[in-house]
């Protein structure tokens, strides 16, 4: 089953960003595809490599972007939401890219299903 993730939390405030890096894991382990996770909302925040959690906290910044990595799933941040917080280019940890809206409404078409998480 090929699926898109759409993740509308950030990292620090929600338990939405984990429980959707997990699915994320789980899925791929049980041989599904992720195609692609669009960050919305708070849930740019999840691609700011700016951020630095305290050493007992998981790093979903760079769970993230290696998930993204090692099994080739588009992460792509909304240009709208991130500018809004201040995220631009330069501060994306590499593996996210910025893109519209449309990349979200590419990811329900193209998939089987399209996940949420978070409000």
């Amino acid at each position: 089953m090929k699926i898109g993730i759409l993740v509308n939390e950030g990292p620090f405030t929600h338990q939405a960003s984990d429980s959707a890096y997990r699915f994320a894991e789980a899925a791929i382990a049980k041989g599904h595809e992720v195609a692609r996770v669009f960050f919305y909302n708070d849930g740019v925040n999840n691609s700011n490599k700016l951020s630095e959690p305290q050493s007992d906290d998981r790093n979903l910044v760079a769970l993230w972007a290696a998930l993204g990595k090692e099994h080739g799933i588009d992460l792509v941040v909304c240009i709208a939401a991130a500018l809004r917080r201040g995220i631009k280019e330069e501060v994306l940890k590499d593996g996210f890219r910025i893109s519209g809206l449309g990349q979200l409404v590419e990811a329900g078409i193209e998939n089987d299903r399209l996940v949420v998480f978070g409000d």
